[in-house]
This record gives C-alpha cells, structure tokens and sequence, in this order.
C-alpha cells in the first residue's frame, strides 16, 4: 500500500505529468463551455415575422404577423420580441418589410410619428411647394424623386404674344404623391398616378410660383421639364427667366405690399379678440 502511495505521489511530483493534467482539464472545460454557448445561442426563441409584404406607411394588424422559431444567434438586440409593439403600429415611412422578415425598432412605428418623407427632407430656409402634374407632364410618370428639373412658364402677354422660358432650374424633386396624398413610387403592389410633385423653394420662389399659378387671364402655364429635355417653342418667343420673374411681378401684388397688408390684419386681429391664432403654413 505504501508502495501505491510513493509512485502516486512520484506521479504527481513529474512536471510533465501535471502539465498533461492541466492541459486536459483545460480542454475538457472549453470543451464544455463551448457545447454550452453552442446549445444556448441555437436554441430556438419565438420571434414575430411579416406573413406579407408590407408596404411603408402601413397600418400592421395581427392578421399580417406570425410566429417563427429562430436560432438566439441570429436575432439581434433591435427586433421587437413583443406582438403588442407591432400590431397596431405603421411601418416607417421610407420601409418596406418583406415577408417573412423579423419587426425592427427602426421599421415599426407610432402613428404619431410616422412622418412624411417630403417634409424630412425639406432644406432648413426652404419651405413645401407642392407643383401641381399629370401623367403627361411627368412624361409618362418618369420623374422620381432625387430627379433635378426645371421649372418652364407658358403665358400670353398683353400683345396676344406666346412667351415660353424658363423660370425655375436645377429644382430636386423631394417627392411625387398621387391625388390622394400618397407616395407613387412607395408601393412596389399597385400603380399610382401622378398628382403633386413636391419640393423645396425659398419663400420669395415660393410666393413667385404661387402668384403664377393664379394668372389665369395670361393663359399662364407652369410645367416641369427633366434637367437636359428641351421644350418646343414653334410659334412662340423664348424670353429669359427675368423677363418672366418681370412678368409676373408688374401683374401682381408687390411681395413687400403682401407682407405690410399682413402685417397690418395681424395687428387689428391682436387689437380686437384675446383669442389667440394659429398660422398655417401655405407651403404644406
């Protein structure tokens, strides 16, 4: 017994015998750690994913959710676990979810704020000016946003003189929403046709095309042309974009009269009620 005793404690005293030990024992808690983490990172957890395609601006109801089972690995910390945080919400304005795919903190959304492409983009000093189209002046709705066009006027002076030119240039189109207000190019599902194109102008311009746009006794026409198109002017006198800014201006009200006419009703509304006002902005 004694004997035992010596060689075990010879064993253990042998340097290399206990690095071999301590090599093993390492390996079999990697070993097990590893096994562990594996199990633990594939096991399925139940996830909320899109039964169909669903188009931004959308409305989710619980008739466009299911459950799927997925490996823990593959769901990262910003997919919604929870059904009440889809069901309910609208799917941002600028995604759409394909089917089958996970609900994400930056895709579902309150309808409180869901906001409006065209306005996110406005340029700070800018304000909407909403252009009023067809599907031929689009040229067969070819006009996207990001496009650049300018902006030509069609009018007929007090000679009975056709002018044409170009009033506006280099004007990016922020968006194009059909007669009901909806994005045309958003839905990959239905052809919309389309209504307004929607950008943004410094408020002098944008008091220029409205005043143009109400000048009905010159015949006056305003229509979008794709940066680098060209405009037939058979049987009309090209003018320069000045000579037009001139025409509308000595037919219509001077802006700085606008402004002190304003102005002025402001001040009398302030003198006669306490009741307080709300602006509304024209460019919306």
């Amino acid at each position: 017994m004694n004997n035992i005793l010596i060689s075990v404690k010879r064993f253990f005293k042998n340097k290399n015998t206990v690095t071999i030990i301590g090599v093993i024992a390492i390996l079999a808690i990697l070993y097990f750690a590893y096994n562990s983490q594996v199990k633990s990172e594939t096991e399925p957890q139940v996830v909320y994913v899109a039964k169909e395609t669903i188009q931004p601006r959308t409305l989710i109801t619980d008739a466009m959710v299911e459950v799927k089972r997925i490996p823990k690995a593959a769901i990262t910390s910003n997919v919604i676990r929870s059904k009440s945080s889809i069901v309910g919400k609208y799917s941002n304005y600028n995604t759409t979810i394909p089917s089958g795919s996970m609900f994400y903190s930056e895709t579902v959304v309150s309808e409180n704020d869901l906001p409006d492409s065209a306005f996110v983009k406005i340029k700070e000093g800018e304000v909407v000016y909403n252009f009023p189209v067809t599907m031929d002046s689009t040229y067969g709705n070819s006009i996207f946003p990001g496009n650049k066009i300018d902006i030509y006027m069609k009018a007929v002076n007090e000679e009975g003189e056709i002018m044409v030119g170009k009033l506006l240039e280099n004007v990016e189109v922020i968006d194009v929403k059909d007669r009901n207000g909806l994005h045309v190019f958003e839905s990959t599902s239905e052809a919309r046709t389309p209504s307004t194109l929607i950008f943004g102008v410094k408020p002098d311009i944008n008091i220029l095309l409205r005043k143009a746009s109400y000048m009905k006794s010159f015949s006056v026409e305003l229509f979008p042309v794709p940066q680098g198109g060209t405009v037939s002017s058979e049987g009309a006198t090209q003018v320069t974009s000045q000579k037009l800014r001139d025409f509308i201006e000595s037919h219509t009200v001077p802006n700085d009269e606008l402004v002190n006419d304003t102005t002025d009703t402001t001040t009398q509304e302030s003198t006669t009620t306490q009741t307080p006002q709300t602006n509304t902005s024209v460019g919306n």
